[in-house]
């Protein structure tokens, strides 16, 4: 596994929605990790591509986090499981082109985050899963979700690994900012 560098990863939140995050399990512990990483990736600089799927039907993203989108970032609007079943999606990607690996979080674990896992890791990115900020109705679910991601060879790990590896040190910048998100 390389270590992940600020200006080649993006950083994907997927499905975060008003009526998907009540029905899952541990959703308001998801909901604080999303805040975290948001909070993170702004203080990092960090690309974000937010997915919603099925909006008319789903709603938007919930306003917890919305109200934490950053003017930059981009909200696309899906049908298909995997973000990368959406042209609009590839898209926006393609404005990153140094973009090497691929930061995911959200909902559900075991369909449109592992979908977009996976296709993220057959379109030769390296692929980082944020296990404590996915989560699915049901926690054997997320957690099959988790192991097939692993046995893949896609990188599983927490929020606060995840940003302290942004960091590399504690002479970065944001490392302040980053220490006050996770305490």
């Amino acid at each position: 596994m390389n270590i992940p560098e600020i200006e080649n990863s993006v950083f994907v939140m997927v499905d975060m929605q008003e009526k998907l995050l009540p029905v899952m399990h541990n959703g308001e512990e998801c909901l604080k990790r999303q805040q975290v990483l948001l909070r993170g990736a702004e203080a990092l600089k960090l690309p974000v591509i937010i997915s919603e799927q099925y909006p008319q039907g789903l709603g938007n993203t919930v306003q917890e986090l919305k109200a934490l989108f950053q003017p930059e970032w981009s909200v696309v609007s899906k049908t298909a499981f995997s973000c990368f079943g959406e042209d609009l999606f590839m898209e926006k990607l393609k404005n990153y082109p140094c973009a090497t690996n691929l930061i995911i979080s959200g909902i559900e674990s075991h369909v449109c985050v592992l979908q977009t896992a996976l296709d993220a890791l057959n379109n030769d990115f390296q692929v980082i899963v944020v296990a404590d900020a996915v989560t699915s109705r049901k926690p054997a679910d997320r957690d099959t979700a988790l192991q097939l991601m692993a046995q893949n060879g896609i990188q599983v790990m927490s929020s606060e690994s995840l940003l302290f590896m942004l960091l590399h040190s504690a002479s970065h910048p944001a490392f302040k900012a980053v220490s006050k998100l996770i305490r």
